[in-house]
């Protein structure tokens, strides 16, 4: 059993280390990250999960990005401690988030993962939703959040603001 509860500053430190754990070195290097840079997360949606211990188990973080004219939210990264990992914890982060990114008015969502395990969360390729090189075109997917929300929106990937 886990508590989801909106991360604050005072999980930060504890959120990148499991971030360092669950990802390769360098993860800080990939194009994703040069549009989190000097952007504040979305307030309100980026999670972390807990134990009964009060010891961390997952996050989830969302980011504000443009593609267009438009505002999309930019899911990432999801981690689940690999010791918790199998028990559906990310599916509940993400499900979870997500619901809460409907009721505060976003429209859509992206990401840059695997589509073998995101499609059972909704999310299906881009096509012409071009994140910044080096990436994969196939791993670029997104949601609706409102019905129609990705419905011909095509072009690069930029940074918020």
């Amino acid at each position: 059993m886990y508590h989801l509860s909106t991360e604050t500053p005072d999980d930060r430190w504890e959120v990148e280390a499991l971030y360092d754990l669950c990802f390769a070195p360098g993860r800080e290097a990939l194009s994703s990250y040069r549009l989190r840079d000097d952007v504040p997360p979305v307030a309100g949606l980026s999670h972390v999960a807990r134990d009964i211990d009060g010891i961390l188990a997952g996050a989830i973080r969302y980011w504000p990005v443009q593609i267009a004219a438009q505002t999309a939210l930019l899911l990432g990264p999801v981690a689940v401690h690999p010791t918790r990992q199998g028990e559906g914890l990310g599916g509940e982060l993400i499900e979870t988030s997500l619901g809460q990114a409907v009721q505060s008015g976003w429209d859509r969502v992206m990401l840059v993962g695997d589509a073998p395990y995101y499609g059972r969360f909704g999310f299906q390729k881009l096509p012409g939703v071009i994140m910044p090189p080096p990436t994969n075109p196939e791993r670029v997917l997104g949601r609706d959040l409102k019905v129609g929300a990705w419905t011909g929106l095509r072009g690069d990937v930029m940074r918020f603001g």
